[in-house]
């Protein structure tokens, strides 16, 4: 029970990463009474952070973009991509997102208390005290840790993984050619199986980070291999052991990130944002940019929804309505049904589908990364790669699209907001 003494916040956001501070940071500039939870709320991030440019907030300050580039895919071609791409300075966007008007109480999130009769939502914390709010948002990630679970929701999970090493600006110009490298395809490693690409991006003027990447897997293509196969491509493109820090901690980044987990399964009184909700991008497994600009909408959606009156359970479904209109639950529902195909492609034939979609147009490209709720430009976008594949890779979709015909309708249901939440 939600202890009667308990201050109560107009907004309790569990979990301080990017998507949280993110809403914290919109509802504050409304004038509600934010706040946020977590075990460390203080703590640097420190995973890297990209986006194209177009995908951002145009107010977001130019100091946060650390290096900034025109992207190269090689797959079974080289294709220069039109769009420019950006890698977030990670500190000087936590301190972008961190407001001094958030409260901040630290602790770790182990469930949620539903709103009911006279009784507000409250993040539930370990030690068994409770955070009440007029609405509660779960912004834990993929741990959704304020959501209920469903014995329909297990099973390996489709996953992201990635190894890399931050090196010198010198010695990655050995290996990309100074080029930002957004996919390199090539199987330079030499390791048999599951395909992986290098993503190959400065960090600043001086460092590049070099991650041999698992776009999506399940489960996903282990760390060791994934070490494994760093090394042996950039001791093929002429590096030495000493110039390969992957034993060095503060010179490694790993990766790890489901791209299909679940619907939040929601009580009442409590909305899920970034990777919690989770709209992740299938393809990409980008959810950074979303959460950026969708958390003034968000934010704004409670604050009228509060000052209207509303009851916890009304204000979720107004911030979810931001999140999951039906459009967006569509455009998604169409991508996890891409992401299935993929996942069942022969890995001989992905470095392949690749070469085809990096000659989409510009619009359709842009359409099948970012229209996150533009139906019809998501549909066209698929009906031109279509067009663009080799008879082989057609009879893969075919098949692919007949065995799951039912899906989209299936992650439609899945994804729609549920009747208390």
């Amino acid at each position: 029970m939600t202890p009667a003494a308990a201050p109560v916040a107009d907004v309790v956001i569990a979990g301080a990463g990017p998507a949280g501070r993110a809403l914290a940071l919109a509802c504050a500039a409304l004038d509600l009474r934010t706040l946020l939870v977590d075990p460390r709320p203080h703590r640097p991030w420190t995973h890297t952070y990209g986006s194209w440019t177009h995908e951002l907030p145009a107010d977001l300050p130019t100091d946060v973009v650390a290096a900034r580039g025109r992207g190269v895919v090689v797959a079974q071609r080289t294709h220069q991509l039109d769009d420019e791409y950006v890698v977030l300075d990670t500190a000087a966007l936590q301190e972008h997102l961190t407001d001094p008007t958030v409260a901040v109480r630290r602790g770790r999130v182990v469930g949620a208390v539903p709103a009911g009769a006279g009784r507000h939502p409250a993040v539930l914390l370990d030690d068994g005290t409770a955070a009440p709010g007029r609405v509660v948002v779960d912004a834990t990630g993929a741990r959704q840790a304020l959501g209920r679970r469903s014995v329909t929701d297990g099973g390996p999970r489709a996953e992201q993984t990635a190894f890399g090493v931050v090196v010198d600006r010198e010695v990655a110009a050995r290996v990309s050619d100074d080029r930002l490298l957004f996919m390199d395809w090539r199987p330079r490693h030499g390791r048999p199986g599951w395909p992986t690409f290098l993503y190959a991006v400065p960090l600043d003027a001086e460092r590049v980070l070099l991650e041999e990447t698992s776009l999506a897997r399940r489960p996903g293509l282990p760390m060791p291999e994934l070490r494994t196969r760093l090394r042996a491509r950039l001791r093929a493109a002429g590096l030495s052991d000493a110039e390969i820090p992957d034993d060095d901690p503060a010179a490694v980044e790993k990766v790890r990130f489901p791209v299909d987990s679940p619907r939040h399964r929601s009580p009442a009184g409590v909305v899920a944002v970034g990777a919690a909700d989770p709209l992740v991008h299938p393809a990409s497994g980008f959810s950074l940019a979303t959460s950026l600009r969708l958390s003034p909408r968000i934010a704004a959606a409670i604050a009228d929804a509060l000052r209207g009156g509303a009851d916890p359970a009304a204000t979720a479904r107004a911030a979810r309505r931001v999140i999951r209109s039906p459009a967006a639950v569509t455009v998604h529902a169409l991508r996890r049904r891409g992401l299935e195909t993929l996942l069942a492609m022969p890995p001989a034939d992905v470095p392949g589908f690749f070469d085809r979609f990096f000659t989409l147009p510009t619009a359709h490209r842009r359409a099948y990364l970012d229209a996150r709720d533009d139906v019809t430009a998501s549909v066209a976008a698929m009906t031109s790669l279509f067009g663009r594949l080799t008879p082989r890779l057609r009879l893969h979709l075919i098949r692919g699209t007949l065995l799951g015909a039912h899906s989209v309708r299936t992650e439609q249901q899945r994804y729609a907001p549920g009747p208390t939440s």
